[in-house]
């Protein structure tokens, strides 16, 4: 199993093709390209067709797969505003893949009919990893959650939601050496390869836990009894106090909603809550919206995301990775940042992709800021904001390489 990466700046397409492709094949010598992932900034938006095929053309890989992204990360730095091509090749002996493409259709008062699930994972004997990229305009992302889990109970899906175009038919997806410009496209992944998926949402809480006891879809009126504002504006004072005495700027705080995914939990610790957005609040009513619906009976705890946490968080994740899985490291990773990262957000450039190759690590890495990350949480998949999604890939034991 081996990975390499390649990078481009020519905005000349076909030389850019030519470049990657290139620095690949001199990498892999007589092997063939598995999987290859073409990641592209929007200044080839119009070329993209012939960059793809150029790629396809040079390589022929067994299966490519990729987006545009407003910004795009290579092995050790992020360009987020000049013209950047990557393009990350694996090859990997055994280990089979499912390329798919899903369109939607909407239908009255119906879920949206999908057409492109392949047979193959209709159901499969093992649980297959799903590398996903799709259209946030024509992708409607929790049905295919749904879908997921309904044919591949349990597959975790990694990836990200194409950025860089502002309305639909403005994106770009790389399947198999042409361009698509609605939908999701991905690969299923079986066989002797570990992958392991890591999510920074790079929040820390503030306040007390609290149960709530009134709610409507996304909106929560009480917690504990107590409404959720005054609660919320409780928290906030001690967070603000806090920032404070570390003479921090307190007005820079953005206050989010972590949401405990698993009730069963005997204690809740760092990671244990999926954090959603706060986008209202109504002073009258004491409620405070979120970005996702919230059920009564459901454990909440309110956090703050800044440059430090948000730090703090990637690199404690990473960490902790190495001390699990110092017999088998990562030996190539994809990362997904989300748009509001980046120098946007910290005040440093190529955070996300000098943290992940910190300590040494050094593995052939790619991957583009996304304008919502795929990963799961607690077993479930969810799309995030604001997060470091990673994919590590690493040999299989034995246990793994054998169907379930």
């Amino acid at each position: 199993m081996q990975f390499h990466v390649a990078v481009a700046h020519d905005t000349n397409a076909a030389l850019a093709a030519r470049a990657v492709s290139r620095a690949v094949r001199e990498a892999f010598g007589r092997h063939d390209v598995d999987l290859a992932c073409l990641f592209f900034s929007p200044h080839y938006a119009q070329s993209a067709p012939e960059l793809a095929r150029a790629v396809a053309r040079h390589l022929a890989p067994r299966v490519m797969v990729g987006c545009m992204g407003r910004g795009i990360i290579g092995p050790s730095e992020e360009y987020e505003t000049q013209p950047a091509v990557t393009l990350w090749a694996a090859q990997w002996p055994g280990v089979r893949m499912t390329p798919f493409r899903l369109t939607f259709h909407e239908q009255d008062n119906a879920a949206p009919l999908v057409e492109g699930w392949p047979e193959a994972l209709h159901a499969p004997l093992e649980r297959p990893t799903l590398l996903v990229f799709a259209d946030p305009f024509s992708t409607p992302i929790k049905d295919v959650f749904r879908i997921i889990e309904r044919r591949c109970p349990g597959a975790p899906a990694i990836g990200g939601l194409a950025s860089g175009g502002d309305d639909l038919g403005d994106q770009r997806l790389v399947f198999d050496g042409e361009i698509v410009e609605e939908g999701l496209i991905g690969v299923a992944l079986r066989g002797p390869v570990s992958i392991r998926t890591l999510v920074s949402q790079g929040c820390r809480p503030i306040g007390e836990r609290f149960v709530v006891t009134r709610a409507e879809r996304n909106v929560i009126y009480e917690l504990g009894g107590v409404p959720a504002l005054e609660i919320l504006h409780e928290a906030y004072r001690t967070a603000e106090s806090q920032e404070r005495e570390r003479k921090a700027a307190p007005g820079s705080l953005a206050v989010q909603v972590g949401v405990a995914f698993d009730e069963q939990c005997e204690r809740f610790d760092h990671g244990d809550f999926l954090i959603r957005g706060v986008v209202g609040v109504d002073k009258r009513s004491g409620c405070v919206a979120t970005t996702d619906v919230v059920g009564e009976g459901q454990t909440v705890q309110f956090h703050l995301r800044d440059q430090k946490a948000a730090s703090d968080d990637f690199h404690l994740l990473l960490a902790r990775d190495r001390q699990l899985h110092r017999d088998a490291p990562g030996k190539g990773a994809l990362l997904f940042s989300c748009n509001g990262r980046g120098r946007r957000f910290f005040p440093k450039p190529h955070h996300d992709i000098t943290a992940l190759q910190g300590q040494g690590r050094g593995i052939p890495a790619a991957g583009f800021f996304a304008a919502g990350e795929i990963v799961p949480v607690g077993g479930t998949n969810f799309i995030h904001v604001h997060t470091a999604s990673v994919a590590l890939f690493a040999e299989a034991t034995p246990e793994e390489s054998s169907p379930e």
